[in-house]
C-alpha cells in the first residue's frame, strides 16, 4: 500500500478506536437517551457519522472515477495534509453546527444498528481509497460545501477529524448521563 494511503487510513483507525471507547463508555440502555432535548443521543451521533461518511465516500468515489476516466497516473507527489484551520474547526465543540439535512440522524434509532451502519460506511470509504491505491490521489479533488476543494487524502483526514469531533461529543454525553437526569 502506498505510504500516503497508509497514513490517512491510520488516522481513520485512530479516530474509530476513540469512538468505540467513548461509545462503550455509555451503558447500552442509555445509548438512545437524549440527555438534553436539543442534542443527539449516542445512537443518533453514530447514525449521523454513518450518513456523513457514506456521503463523503460517494464524493471521493466520484472524484476518483472522473480522474481515472481522464487518465489519472501514479502517485508521485507529497501528501498535503488537511489544513490546520479545518482540523481546528472540527475540534471546536463550543461552536455548534447544524448538520446538512441528508446527514440528520433518525430519531430513536437503535444504537447497535447505528454502529453497524457506521462500520459499513467505514468499510465503504476504505474500499474506495484502497481500490485506488497507488494512483495520484493527492491530485484528485472534490469541493466540500464549507471547506472548498480537498484532495482525496484530505477528505479521508476530514472524516477522521469529523469523527474525532463526535468522540468529544460522545464523551460529553457519557459524562452527562453518568451525572444523572438533566
Amino acid at each position: 500500500m502506498h505510504p500516503h494511503v497508509t497514513e490517512v487510513l491510520a488516522k481513520l483507525d485512530e479516530a474509530r478506536t476513540g469512538l468505540r471507547q467513548a461509545f462503550e463508555a455509555i451503558r447500552p440502555e442509555q445509548r438512545g437517551v437524549r440527555h438534553w432535548p436539543d442534542r443527539w443521543s449516542a445512537a443518533e451521533v453514530m447514525h449521523h457519522l454513518s450518513l456523513a461518511e457514506r456521503r463523503f465516500a460517494g464524493i471521493v468515489r466520484t472524484a476518483i472515477e472522473q480522474a481515472q476516466a481522464s487518465g489519472l497516473g501514479a502517485e508521485s507527489g507529497p501528501r498535503v495534509p488537511l489544513p490546520d484551520a479545518i482540523v481546528a474547526v472540527q475540534a471546536d465543540r463550543v461552536a455548534r453546527r447544524t448538520a446538512l439535512d441528508p446527514m440528520q440522524p433518525q430519531r430513536d434509532i437503535d444504537a447497535a444498528a447505528a454502529w453497524d451502519m457506521a462500520e459499513r460506511a467505514r468499510q465503504d470509504l476504505r474500499s474506495v481509497v484502497t481500490g485506488a491505491d497507488g494512483l495520484a490521489l493527492g491530485s484528485v479533488t472534490a469541493s466540500h460545501h464549507a471547506f472548498g476543494p480537498l484532495s482525496v487524502y484530505q477528505w479521508v483526514e476530514l472524516v477522521a477529524a469529523h469523527e474525532t469531533r463526535h468522540v468529544a461529543q460522545m464523551r460529553e454525553i457519557a459524562g452527562a448521563l453518568a451525572d444523572g437526569p438533566a
